[in-house]
């Protein structure tokens, strides 16, 4: 096979011909630190080589790119590199990255439970699905909540005050807060000793 030509394209690609009919689009700096050029011959095992070299480097370059905006985990982030690449790709991708301490699992789901229970308020249980969603292995997830050790009821005022004090005004309202505290995973029990807080008796 003989490569007929090389045309640069949009972001960093270049059109790959061969034998005068279009074939893929590579990488434009894999291409010329092959030193394939127009003219060169080419074998089935060299193009394969040529695309994989393509490839994890495109992958490694939207992995840098994913992770300057904000931390991910690897699964994550080895998920949105796969919306570009091949599998293989993506996890050298992310492996690499790791090795260069720009992954770190531990980390990010320490910031992460942070953010989920001191800022978004939610539950334990809320906060580990969301961890365990991410990639985080469960004894992690467990390990860090435990530490944090929030209290429930305390988060279920801040959540009533900022968002349903004067809805517990109407039955309905009162229907919409405890539905919304019980998707965040907050238990019954909890809830209704907080809103019981807000009347003589207890909610029941």
């Amino acid at each position: 096979m003989i490569i007929t030509d090389i045309v640069p394209k949009r972001k960093k690609l270049s059109a790959l011909y061969i034998d005068g009919e279009f074939a893929m689009k590579l990488d434009t700096e894999t291409l010329l630190a092959s030193r394939y050029s127009i003219g060169s011959e080419i074998d089935d095992e060299q193009l394969k080589e040529l695309i994989e070299k393509s490839s994890e480097k495109r992958a490694k370059e939207r992995a840098l790119w994913l992770i300057s905006y904000r931390d991910h985990s690897k699964k994550e982030l080895e998920q949105k590199v796969r919306k570009a690449s091949d599998d293989e790709s993506a996890r050298k991708a992310v492996e690499r990255m790791e090795e260069l301490g720009l992954v770190d699992d531990e980390k990010f789901a320490r910031r992460y439970a942070e953010e989920l229970i001191y800022t978004k308020h939610l539950s334990v249980r809320g906060a580990r699905y969301k961890l365990t969603e991410k990639g985080i292995d469960k004894e992690l997830a467990d390990e860090i909540l435990e530490e944090l050790d929030p209290d429930p009821r305390e988060h279920i005022q801040i959540i009533i005050e900022r968002k349903y004090k004067n809805a517990l005004s109407d039955e309905k309202g009162k229907r919409r807060c405890i539905a919304a505290l019980q998707r965040m995973g907050y238990s019954w029990s909890d809830i209704n000793a907080v809103i019981g807080e807000y009347f003589e008796d207890e909610y029941i």
